[in-house]
């Protein structure tokens, strides 16, 4: 009886250190996962800031044009920083209010009235469509849609 005593407290001890080990090797693995998710983290955190490196700088627009030389008021619809960050949100709130609720004037913040139009108002100024708004567009990626149904004017002459 005594040998039956031992042969069951040594199998317990075996099963005891199998499961030692194996949880010993679920935190290894759950340290793992921890690294890997930390790096996971960093990268994201400073993905804005190495993303950009190696691209070319912004495209520079030149106003200068004939149109907007002959003009006696050398003012956009709105401010330049307006413009820049909103431009495309105000040629869609444009289109919808024009084509769907028939408002076509178009009132600027410092009271100057324009035409709700891109080929009667905008490309009165900004006549060439290649070097004004394709140079940007190309540079963030931009694929507008505004060309799908308006005639850009330097094709027409073509």
């Amino acid at each position: 009886m005594d040998g039956e005593w031992w042969i069951g407290f040594s199998s317990q001890l075996v099963a005891e250190r199998k499961h030692i080990t194996e949880c010993m090797k679920m935190k290894q693995h759950k340290w793992g996962l921890i690294l890997l998710g930390l790096a996971i983290f960093a990268i994201a955190v400073t993905f804005p800031f190495w993303y950009g490196k190696g691209k070319t700088a912004p495209p520079v627009l030149s106003l200068e044009t004939p149109e907007i030389a002959g003009l006696a008021d050398k003012k956009c619809v709105e401010d330049a920083v307006f413009m820049r960050a909103n431009h495309m949100k105000m040629l869609q709130a444009w289109r919808d209010e024009a084509v769907r609720e028939g408002k076509r004037v178009y009132t600027a913040n410092d009271g100057r009235t324009f035409e709700k139009s891109l080929t009667g108002s905008c490309l009165q100024c900004h006549s060439n469509k290649e070097h004004f708004c394709d140079r940007c567009h190309h540079y963030v990626g931009a694929a507008p849609s505004c060309f799908d149904c308006h005639i850009v004017p330097a094709e027409v002459k073509k």
